[in-house]
């Protein structure tokens, strides 16, 4: 189990700077701690929680509360069909079947090889074009069973890996903001008190 490494404890100082008051970095951390390990390990959690002066129950809290940060080991590839009620309309639970079967494992699962995981998951915000499904979080709208399976078996076979990183990495490209458009920075760069 890994903490944040030397290049994301300084990645993580970094982001750290930008905001007035700490905590307000704990998202983006563990952001970074999932891109480090794609899950969000307890040693990592712990490590956000010294960098950010909270306590550890305080991280767990905020990690535990969104979907999106994994607790335990995922595939390199998350595999979210919705079975909300416009996607269940729509023949969302065919499709998270058809995937099951697809793949050789229920939802919840992962595939013996740790490639793929297959979660059920509510509302992904695609209702107009459902059914939906995300892998890593990149949407595929008004999916059939057999762009599913194309899908699947691309995956597999390493297809999209330039369409589709690896579960945890939110972008490709690293934000950089001027230290003058920190927050709580005054006009000479300098942190400012924030009450």
């Amino acid at each position: 189990m890994a903490r944040l490494n030397a290049q994301n404890v300084e990645q993580a100082t970094a982001i750290i700077k930008r905001y007035p008051r700490s905590r307000s970095a704990l998202i983006p951390l563990l952001h970074l701690a999932q891109e480090q390990d794609g899950w969000v390990t307890p040693e990592a959690m712990e490590h956000v929680a010294e960098l950010l002066d909270l306590t550890p129950a305080e991280v767990l809290g905020t990690c535990s509360f969104y979907e999106m940060f994994k607790r335990e080991p995922v595939g390199k590839y998350v595999v979210n069909v919705c079975t909300n009620i416009s996607c269940q309309l729509l023949g969302g639970e065919e499709l998270l079947a058809h995937c099951e079967n697809a793949l050789g494992i229920k939802a919840g699962s992962t595939t013996p090889d740790g490639l793929v995981t297959l979660d059920e998951v509510e509302c992904i915000a695609a209702c107009t074009e459902a059914p939906a499904l995300q892998v890593n979080y990149r949407y595929f709208h008004k999916v059939s069973e057999t762009a599913a399976e194309e899908l699947l078996r691309d995956l597999r076979a390493g297809l999209l890996e330039n369409e589709i990183p690896p579960h945890g990495t939110t972008t490709r490209v690293r934000q950089s903001i001027p230290v003058d458009r920190w927050a709580g920075k005054g006009a000479d760069g300098l942190r400012q008190e924030v009450r």
